[in-house]
């Protein structure tokens, strides 16, 4: 077994590991990350992690990439925890429990028992998708929601729970990302460290999933936008340009081959004049959902450019108009979701999604805002909370438009669990899964008409 590597060298490789996923470090900085080494020793891992980021980095945003790094050079422990093995079952009641009282030590401990338990493939390997798929800790939402009710104060009701739900599911994606982190750790110790750190995918802002985005992560995520747009933009004029060169008119190739005994030697276009598209949208702002809805909307604002017309509309079981208040200029990132709160009507005499009610006002207050060259976007996760689907009103808005698309930020395996009306509703029009920027963009640039 060969030696452990000296401090020196994790550092000089966790740099290099950096620079492979595109952080700019120079020599200073190279420098700076020695002498603070130097200064805060190897007592606490913490202290060292604070120092070698602000030696080494450059804006917060670069934390996601730099904190898995971190973890592969200097791991928290050494080795496997030692836990026994728990059965399936024992692991998923005990969990169900943690996720219920948000007991993080117990989560975290709870990841590297499931890895040892069913993660384990040979001498030296251990897969976290493995675990999570035998383990399945998103169907422990409906029990760790129970657990809550039964131990909390008796207050309920649909906005409370909608609130608890979304705060469970931040829960599972903690505790999926801590066997993600702990399989990482394992494989660093038994296999090549720098391999696995050059490879490895990390959280850069585009990859963050907008369900489970704190505050700092939306915030960075929306420091995003305008370059994205840009990039977007691009992508569509070149769409287009490509687009205006026509398709063969075959008629006319075939009269003017007459000239030529037959032989098209000219192929002759049909012309086209492309037009901008018209966008609409329809966003559900409730819950976690909201980051989805204002972020696309903001990314929209950047790229109003590119469209002849756009309208947006809000709702939470009420619609209304938000257009304005996304108009160039008249909103800030960080402000758009209060101002639409305060200033649009989007619940009615309750607090929860009610899609179906939502269309059907849609349809009678502003079915005129859907025409022929309109492209339509629903964004929303389809959680119906067991209301009316109210197909009728989608129908009609894919029939007026000439293309609609629903883009669901839950990922596909949770459709149709629970209150979820995603299979439904796709019967109607075309869904896709849309979890992060990265996914949005290639949409957008996809499905948008030219």
């Amino acid at each position: 077994m060969s030696a452990e590597p000296s401090v020196t060298d994790r550092v000089t490789s966790l740099v290099r590991a950096l620079r492979a996923h595109g952080i700019r470090i120079g020599t200073g900085e190279s420098v700076d990350a020695a002498q603070a080494v130097a200064a805060l020793g190897l007592d606490s891992r913490d202290h060292l992690r604070e120092g070698l980021a602000s030696a080494l980095l450059h804006d917060h945003g670069q934390r996601a990439v730099f904190d898995p790094v971190f973890d592969v050079y200097f791991p928290r422990a050494v080795g496997a925890p030692g836990a026994t093995a728990g059965d399936r079952d024992s692991l998923r009641e005990r969990l169900t429990e943690a996720l219920a009282t948000n007991d993080r030590a117990a989560i975290a401990r709870l990841a590297a028992e499931a890895l040892d338990a069913l993660g384990g493939y040979d001498a030296n390997g251990w897969s976290s998708q493995q675990t999570l798929n035998r383990l399945r800790p998103q169907t422990l939402l409906a029990p760790a929601m129970s657990a809550i009710r039964a131990g909390g104060s008796g207050q309920s009701g649909a906005f409370t729970d909608r609130i608890e739900a979304d705060e469970v599911r931040r829960r599972i994606e903690e505790f999926r990302e801590g066997v993600r982190g702990e399989a990482r750790r394992r494989v660093a110790e038994a296999r090549n460290r720098d391999e696995l750190a050059r490879r490895m995918p990390v959280q850069t802002p585009d990859r963050t999933v907008f369900l489970y985005a704190d505050k700092a992560q939306l915030a960075e995520l929306r420091r995003t936008v305008h370059p994205l747009a840009r990039k977007l933009a691009t992508r569509l004029a070149a769409r287009r340009r490509r687009a205006a060169r026509g398709r063969i008119d075959l008629r006319r190739t075939l009269r003017g081959s007459l000239s030529t005994g037959g032989v098209p030697m000219r192929p002759v276009l049909r012309k086209r004049r492309p037009s901008r598209p018209e966008l609409v949208l329809l966003c559900d702002v409730s819950g976690s959902v909201a980051g989805f809805a204002n972020f696309t909307m903001l990314l929209v604002q950047a790229l109003h450019d590119q469209f002849s017309k756009i309208r947006v509309f809000a709702f939470v079981n009420r619609i209304d108009e938000v257009t304005d208040l996304i108009a160039h200029g008249a909103a800030d990132a960080d402000g758009l979701g209060a101002r639409i709160s305060s200033e649009a009507t989007l619940t009615g005499w309750h607090g929860s999604s009610d899609y179906g009610t939502a269309l059907g006002e849609f349809v009678e207050r502003y079915e005129s805002a859907v025409g022929p060259r309109s492209t339509v976007f629903v964004l929303g996760d389809a959680r119906n909370n067991q209301q009316s689907p109210n197909l009728p009103a989608l129908r009609r808005v894919a029939r007026a438009a000439r293309r609609t698309y629903w883009l669901n930020p839950e990922p596909r395996s949770q459709w149709d669990t629970g209150d979820s009306a995603a299979a439904t509703y796709a019967e109607v029009v075309p869904m896709h899964e849309c979890r992060n920027a990265r996914q949005l963009s290639a949409l957008v640039g996809r499905l948008l008409p030219v």
